[in-house]
């Protein structure tokens, strides 16, 4: 990328982050919670590395990636920023020790079979323990393509991630259902949390809300939201 691609997509990114910084920060303040109360995620999937690069020379320090073998070439190419890579993207079982050996957050963790792989990553990384999200479906139970694990198996999942060793139980993640209403997907969200934590205090996470919907997310308590595309814009139509 030239000098002057770079400094304008450098600005790009700088507007767009202001806006949605602005977005968090008047989101907080609606729902009565300070004004920095919300992690911003930057899900950077399709784009390159050079992006992630500006980004972190804005500010941002958490980046997240839906597919394992971009996640791991571009976690490699920008280790030197100190950044936290999340990994947010539905994970085969065959490659849960290789998404372990980089992302420090795994926020995609919907069945028992993931488990294994995932502490052997962490332990082979030697980072101490892999932070791991259970996604719970917030989809109707006859939803095509459904994502997450069924509400009846949050709390058997949960137990199991904490009983994990290599693993930490973070909290929740989940996506609200496409053409539904945000609020009621995270309220219903809000009250899954709540039931996790009364078991276990320290699972305090709660990753919710993307570009569309991060208001509504934070009306109901997210600790985190996933912002991609007004962030970065449009995804490249080059895949």
């Amino acid at each position: 990328m030239s000098t002057g691609a770079t400094e304008a997509r450098a600005a790009e990114l700088t507007t767009n982050l202001d806006a949605v910084r602005r977005r968090l920060a008047a989101a907080c303040r609606a729902a009565g919670r300070p004004a920095d109360d919300v992690e911003l995620v930057v899900v950077t999937k399709f784009f390159p590395a050079s992006d992630v690069r500006l980004l972190a020379g804005l500010g941002v320090t958490d980046v997240g990636e839906n597919r394992h073998q971009e996640a791991e070439a571009k976690a490699a190419e920008c280790a030197d920023l100190g950044l936290r890579w999340h990994f947010i993207g539905g994970l085969q079982s065959n490659k849960a020790a290789a998404v372990a050996a980089y992302a420090d957050v795994v926020e995609s963790v919907d069945r028992r079979k993931l488990l294994a792989g995932l502490a052997r990553g962490a332990v082979e990384r030697g980072a101490g323990e892999a932070t791991c999200l259970v996604q719970v479906s917030l989809d109707p139970p006859d939803a095509e393509g459904r994502s997450g694990c069924d509400p009846a198996e949050l709390d058997a999942l949960c137990a199991a991630v904490a009983e994990t060793d290599g693993l930490r139980l973070g909290g929740l993640m989940a996506v609200a259902p496409l053409g539904g209403d945000p609020a009621a997907a995270f309220a219903e969200l809000a009250s899954y949390a709540a039931q996790v934590r009364s078991s276990h205090p320290a699972a305090t996470v709660l990753s919710a809300g993307m570009s569309g919907d991060l208001e509504e997310a934070v009306a109901a308590g997210a600790t985190h939201v996933r912002v991609g595309r007004a962030v970065l814009g449009p995804r490249p139509t080059i895949q």
